[in-house]
């Protein structure tokens, strides 16, 4: 393990840390100038907060990363220069040099992307569009390096389908899809302040630590050390971020940062060869889909924001709801209704008009109906300590749970 590349890019990562703790407060007038800020409508005096910072601490990263591109091929013995000619040898390793400036290439386009969106306000569609195209050099990168579309089946299934199975252009989708779900995960599951930078900070700690055990054991070294290479300086960037965007938030992230949050954790999965223990550490996300699902598609009225109500006189949070008519709903609608009360995930009121007042699918509003209204600092802590929770939950399920289902852990 090239330990000396991972301390560089630890020390470039306390640098970057360093100068966006500078930067962040410096660049609030000019954010507001240009008319990228909002209202913070979960405090009394609803404040003029800047938005979209999530550019900033985008281009902090990229910057980090473009001083870190020759570092690894530095330590690598494959990637000396010729003392005789003074060029590249034959052994230099082009195919890892590619998988990080595609890498690159990917997360610079989606920060690019998301900063459109936020000046933009695109619609839904065009954000589902956005992670595809953005995720396309990654795609041409792997279909050219390794092209490898097998995946390994489960000792339940192997009986039925053998050790592994080639889905062939489905793996190329699933990973598409892959990059579209992590950046818009994080989309969805937001709204209060620090909750997008906070279950980044939680997700990219657990690939760190994910990654750690892996290099202990010796399993799949050098993508687990490509992961380390972006995680570590996101970690460290977004804690910067987190600093001033935790309650009481003075900046806020904008779709830019949740975009490139999920690239990020998009681009070290496939590359890393890691996407479906990424996705135990998305395990709030998930269930925040699940559950949002009805309003997402429109099978039950989705109102254009599902941020929890504030109560100026408490202090609190409560529940934002929506109004319907059962029979205004379609056959599939009413069924997920009608589940999701038998299950009392949502809350349910009926007017004497025939509609009926439910409270927002989201796992925010969730967390109200459970435990009632709560402070916007309180709901937060909450929702992050769940993502500690699913994380520890995640690498129980990834080592101890694993070895009933496959045969080597590092099969997943």
């Amino acid at each position: 393990m090239s330990t000396s590349a991972i301390a560089i890019n630890g020390a470039i990562s306390v640098g970057a840390y360093f100068i966006t703790v500078r930067m962040i407060p410096r660049l609030r007038e000019m954010f507001i100038k240009a008319n990228l800020c909002g209202k913070d409508l979960c405090k009394r005096d609803k404040p003029q907060v800047p938005e979209s910072y999530g550019v900033i601490i985008g281009c902090v990263f990229l910057i980090s990363m473009f001083l870190f591109i020759p570092i690894p091929f530095a330590f690598d013995e494959d990637a000396a220069t010729d003392a005789v000619t003074g060029g590249k040898p034959i052994t230099f390793p082009h195919d890892k040099f590619v998988e990080l400036i595609a890498a690159l290439l990917s997360i610079c386009c989606m920060i690019f992307l998301g900063f459109a969106d936020d000046v933009l306000d695109l619609r839904w569609r065009n954000k589902l569009l956005l992670p595809t195209i953005a995720t396309l050099p990654l795609l041409m990168v792997y279909y050219v390096n390794y092209n490898s579309t097998t995946v390994m089946m489960p000792n339940f299934a192997r009986g039925f389908f053998g050790t592994s199975v080639n889905i062939g252009i489905f793996y190329y989708i699933f990973m598409g899809k892959l990059a579209v779900f992590c950046t818009n995960a994080i989309n969805i599951l937001a709204g209060i302040n620090g909750l997008e930078v906070g279950q980044s900070l939680i997700i990219a700690g657990s690939v760190i630590v994910f990654n750690f055990i892996e290099l202990f054991l010796g399993h799949q070294v050098e993508s687990h050390q490509f992961s380390l290479y972006f995680m570590i300086p996101f970690f460290a960037t977004s804690l910067a971020l987190w600093k001033f965007n935790r309650y009481p938030s003075q900046v806020f992230v904008g779709d830019t940062y949740c975009y490139f949050a999920g690239m990020s954790f998009a681009v070290v999965g496939i590359l890393g060869h890691f996407s479906k223990t990424l996705l135990l550490f998305f395990l709030p996300q998930i269930l925040n889909f699940l559950y949002s699902t009805p309003q997402l598609f429109h099978f039950v009225p989705c109102p254009r924001h599902r941020l929890p109500k504030y109560d100026a006189k408490s202090d609190l949070l409560h529940i934002s709801t929506t109004e319907f008519r059962m029979s205004e709903l379609s056959s599939l609608g009413r069924l997920m209704v009608i589940v999701l009360r038998a299950l009392r995930v949502i809350s349910w009121q009926e007017q004497a008009d025939g509609r009926v007042v439910t409270n927002n699918f989201t796992l925010i509003n969730f967390l109200l109906v459970v435990f009632g209204p709560v402070h916007e600092r309180v709901a937060t802590e909450m929702l992050m300590g769940f993502q500690v929770l699913c994380s520890l939950l995640a690498l129980f399920i990834r080592y101890p749970l694993a070895n009933f289902f496959y045969a080597t852990q590092s099969s997943i």
